[in-house]
């Protein structure tokens, strides 16, 4: 572990502080029956705010080598995050005019859920995946041709020297998830061809604010990014961002396409986003100060409500060992006292055990067996594609409790 001083990105040493979870475990560390008794490591989780270029992040650092190495998210189990990737890479073939002779990479690129509508029309593609576990499934279901490293600027170089720029890069949710943030961007200018476009998504941080999404705080996630903080960043190292999207996905996401800066300019929804968030403080530490009651008000209610259900004598479960649900049940308080057990579509985390308050994770086929009441819907960001699976179980009287961004019973 290793505790920030300074910002991420810029350097500055004006970070103010904007919510504190205590120390927590690794939100997806998740446990096989033999470490339930051995001692489990709990770690500072810090939220702050840049008060120079508007990034917020979290203070702590925990070595990717101890996250990401062995995983345990398959993106592949989402059928929400696969139509949105194939959605996206319809896209660029048509957009980019992609060819046989075209290079499509993406970085984490998990077990090829992305890359594969490319492979499929016969582009060339390649992943990047620091993943051991995850990088042999793109490889050997998927046919992706899958790099096992974490990527940075020597990957990058690296990867130029062969040849193996990109017309097309992608990164899904992992400029949120390294610790050398200008190091990755960097490597991005390096290995995009000159007229290549990145196209990247993030968390977007007023969604976090507004919607009160403590719970995608964890140690993975270093940063949460506004396009203030994002276009401050891709232009110290030559880039700039030429278009942008507002998408719904993970509970509020944005997606940029980033250029070289001599072969793109910022698009007027781009400039109108940057307008927009001067406009509601993007960059102004006020705008974050509240969020620490939210998070205590949306707490209240929640322990209110379970409690409320057990003194009627209901039993009550909960829907996805999500990293998410990791901080929720820790930060909350949320243990064996009230939550039974745990499902999960991803069979590499049935049969494990929640980090923390150590809840057995079972396959979704224990909710008509065991029949729980109510089921705390933790995965709250595909609550449509859940709510839609489990039709079986609401039909037999089944209740979610969507605890977020306000707590309500479906």
């Amino acid at each position: 572990m290793s505790e920030r001083t300074v910002c991420r990105a810029c350097e500055s040493a004006n970070l103010r502080p904007v919510l504190s979870l205590g120390r927590t475990p690794l939100a997806n560390a998740l446990l096989t029956s033999e470490q339930l008794d051995k001692p489990e490591g709990t770690f500072p989780l810090d939220l702050v705010f840049c008060a120079d270029c508007a990034l917020v992040q979290i203070t702590e650092t925990v070595p990717p080598e101890v996250l990401f190495s062995e995983y345990l998210y398959l993106s592949s189990f989402s059928d929400t995050v696969v139509q949105n990737a194939e959605g996206i890479a319809r896209r660029m073939m048509t957009g980019e005019a992609l060819g046989p002779d075209s290079l499509v990479i993406e970085i984490a690129s998990n077990d090829g859920y992305l890359l594969q509508h490319y492979h499929h029309k016969g582009i060339p593609v390649l992943g990047i995946e620091p993943a051991a576990n995850i990088a042999r499934v793109a490889r050997d279901e998927r046919g992706i041709p899958t790099l096992c490293e974490f990527f940075g600027t020597k990957v990058a170089r690296d990867l130029a020297t062969l040849g193996q720029r990109a017309d097309v890069i992608h990164a899904n949710n992992v400029l949120a998830h390294v610790a050398d943030l200008n190091g990755v961007v960097q490597g991005i200018a390096e290995l995009l061809k000159p007229r290549g476009v990145a196209v990247i998504e993030v968390p977007y941080v007023k969604d976090l604010i507004d919607h009160c999404e403590f719970d995608t705080i964890y140690h993975e996630h270093l940063c949460y990014f506004s396009l203030t903080a994002l276009d401050r960043l891709f232009r110290s190292h030559d880039l700039v961002v030429r278009d942008v999207e507002r998408i719904s996905i993970h509970g509020g996401t944005l997606r940029i396409f980033v250029s070289r800066k001599d072969a793109a300019t910022a698009s007027a929804a781009v400039q109108a986003l940057l307008a927009e968030e001067e406009a509601w403080g993007a960059h102004r530490e006020a705008f974050y100060t509240g969020f620490g009651e939210s998070v205590t008000r949306l707490k209240g209610e929640l322990l209110r409500l379970l409690t409320a259900l057990k003194g009627q004598g209901k039993s009550i479960a909960a829907y996805g060992a999500s990293a998410k649900g990791s901080t929720l049940l820790n930060y909350f308080g949320i243990g064996r006292d009230v939550i039974d057990f745990v499902v999960d579509r991803s069979t590499v985390k049935q049969g494990r055990y929640t980090p923390g308050t150590h809840l057995p994770i079972l396959a979704p086929a224990a909710l008509l067996e065991r029949r729980p009441d109510y089921l705390l819907l933790l995965s709250w960001n595909f609550a449509d594609e859940i709510l839609a699976q489990q039709e079986p179980y609401r039909g037999q009287g089944g209740r979610f409790i969507i605890p977020i961004p306000e707590c309500r019973i479906v």
